[in-house]
């Protein structure tokens, strides 16, 4: 870790130790994706005005989130399989999170189970929720969550239906990992730490739907049932439902119009995302960095307003806070990390982000985090 200097080594390093399909499953996006470039893109076009001469010496990055403490305005993103780029890493990257002092999301399509990380980690975690058919299913996964002490329930509203990822369909992706491709053999074979520390993991399946999910009672039957299982139906109705059920906070992860935050609002929803799923559903979706000054203009100080989709660095961060976002979720830039260098490698990720952040507020003459704003960026290009 001593080497890596940004995001990119950390996402070099993940590509050459963690196998083809699950290296690609977190780097790729859905057809064309135009959208996935195009959260990059737009994020880099924002650029930053320089102020010298301004007393920078005492630069602090704390921040609260949803009215806790955090030590920087960032929170580690809910991603599917992530136990499948290093053995139980759900349970290291959230460890690494608490370590650092700031949230960390498990999502509904994790390896380890609620059950797994709840007994591997001090804290309380907050939990994502994907609705589906059977709702009995998704009563009970809300009522482990509570059970488990989660501290808020993020409910991801833009998978109704699966968005196409070419690399997952040319890669045979499957969990638990396809053996029966020669290419894929080849591949684990050439990765002999993986597979050490997948071999030793407490799971290689998703923790919590196998013998929760009916139909979804062994490996070869749960990604079956599972694709068969989101919800195309889920409407607003279902938040209500939702909240009915789940006593704590709850944020609508994957808000991206104005209409959508505003109905948003009227749930009581604690906080938004948004987002468009790191353009791995709708692709020709414009960027979410495109459309978060409209999203919070419209909601103002009625809801807790959290960007993701693109972040990369500290200046993504900066960039982001200053079109109103009051915090920020990574997705692959932490997953490089833990596909890198597991626990330490997240806790890298966080790192050169964080450092990232404090440089850009000193040189745009920012000493606190509710001090940033449009006026940190540059506005007659």
């Amino acid at each position: 870790m001593k080497d890596i200097t940004c995001i990119e080594d950390l996402r070099d390093l993940h590509r050459r130790k963690v196998p083809k399909a699950f290296f690609d499953y977190v780097d790729h996006g859905s057809y064309a994706e135009q959208t996935l470039h195009a959260n990059r893109a737009d994020l880099e076009a924002l650029k930053f005005r320089q102020r010298v001469l301004v007393d920078i010496s005492v630069r602090d990055q704390k921040t609260t989130i949803l009215g806790e403490p955090a030590s920087m305005p960032l929170i580690l993103a809910p991603v599917g399989s992530t136990g499948m780029q290093i053995g139980d890493g759900e349970i290291l990257a959230c460890r690494a999170a608490q370590a650092a002092g700031i949230p960390y999301t498990l999502s509904t399509m994790s390896i380890c189970s609620i059950e797994d990380v709840a007994a591997n980690v001090d804290k309380p975690f907050w939990f994502q929720l994907y609705v589906m058919k059977d709702r009995g299913f998704c009563k009970s996964l809300i009522e482990r969550a509570i059970a488990a002490k989660c501290s808020a329930l993020v409910l991801t509203v833009d998978l109704q239906i699966l968005g196409q990822r070419h690399m997952d369909i040319k890669n045979g992706l499957s969990v638990p990992p396809n053996l029966m491709r020669l290419k894929n053999i080849i591949d684990f074979a050439s990765k002999p730490r993986w597979l050490m520390s997948i071999a030793r993991a407490k799971r290689r399946d998703f923790g919590n739907v196998v013998g929760h999910l009916q139909g979804a009672k062994d490996l070869n039957s749960t990604a079956t049932r599972v694709s068969q299982q989101f919800d195309p139906s889920l409407n607003w109705k279902d938040v209500e439902w939702i909240r009915s059920i789940w006593p704590g906070k709850i944020i609508l992860k994957g808000i991206h119009d104005v209409e959508d935050a505003r109905q948003a609002v009227k749930t009581g929803a604690h906080a938004i995302v948004v987002s468009n799923h790191g353009g791995r559903q709708l692709d020709g979706a414009p960027s979410s960095i495109s459309v978060l000054p409209k999203v919070v203009d419209a909601v103002g100080s009625q809801t807790e307003v959290i960007f993701d989709s693109g972040i990369r660095s500290g200046q993504d961060v900066m960039r982001a806070l200053a079109l109103g976002a009051k915090s920020c979720m990574i997705g692959r830039a932490y997953i490089y990390g833990l596909g890198a260098g597991g626990q330490a490698g997240v806790a890298k990720a966080l790192e050169v982000i964080g450092n990232e952040l404090s440089v850009t507020m000193g040189l745009c003459g920012v000493n606190k985090i509710e001090d940033i704003g449009p006026h940190v960026l540059v506005w007659d290009q």
